[in-house]
Parts: C-alpha cells; sequence; structure tokens
C-alpha cells in the first residue's frame, strides 16, 4: 500500500476514534442528568423513587454501550498502530494484502474476508 492510500486511511481511522470519543462523552453525559432534577442538583428523591427496574435496564444498556463503544476504540488504535509499524492492511490469518474495498468498509479490520468467513465457522 502507498504513502497516500495509508494517509487516506489514517485520517479515515482518526475520524472515526473522535467520532467515538464523541459518543462516550455524549454517553457519560446523558447518565449523569439521568440523576439531576430540573434545578441541575442531585436529586436523591428523583433516584429513590425512580422505577427500580427501568433504572437498572438502563445501567445495563449504558454499561452494554460503554463497552462496545471502548472495543472499538480499542480496534481503531490498534489499526493506527499498524499504520505507524507498517502491518496495516495485511492479513493476518493468510499475509496477503486485504483489499482496499474492505479497508473502506471496516478501516480497522486485520483479515480480509476470506479468512474473516472461516474464522466465523470456527
Amino acid at each position: 500500500m502507498d504513502k497516500k492510500d495509508l494517509e487516506h486511511f489514517k485520517q479515515l481511522l482518526l475520524k472515526r476514534r473522535e467520532e467515538v470519543l464523541k459518543n462516550l462523552g455524549h454517553i457519560r453525559d446523558s447518565s449523569f442528568e439521568n440523576y439531576r432534577d430540573a434545578s441541575g442538583e442531585d436529586s436523591t428523591y428523583s433516584i429513590h423513587m425512580a422505577d427500580h427496574g427501568t433504572d437498572e435496564e438502563q445501567k445495563e444498556n449504558t454499561y452494554y454501550q460503554v463497552h462496545r463503544e471502548n472495543r472499538y476504540l480499542l480496534y481503531l488504535e490498534e489499526a493506527l498502530e499498524r499504520i505507524e509499524n507498517g502491518t496495516y492492511g495485511i492479513c493476518k490469518g493468510c499475509g496477503q494484502e486485504i483489499p482496499k474495498e474492505r479497508l473502506e468498509a471496516v478501516p480497522h479490520t486485520q483479515l480480509c474476508v476470506p479468512c474473516k468467513e472461516n474464522e466465523k465457522k470456527r
């Protein structure tokens, strides 16, 4: 892969990383807002009077979202490291170059489509 392509994918990865960080900030901010009353102060009453089941479900969903975003962030960081060390775009399964179309769709991928399909079968 030439330098121009690597720079393109680096910018794509950086843009996606920025989006993930923004999403994590929104999740954090919205989870704190759920425990504030209209005056902006923490409301013990609102916390205790909230439906416990709904509250737990919301916490679980928030945890899942944060976990998913953090995992995606890790994949993006690893892809950026591969760009820096010269292994980006090389399939870790077969050692062949991953097609650019696949990298456009999934820029953090480490596997070409055939190797990914083989991995899913296992």
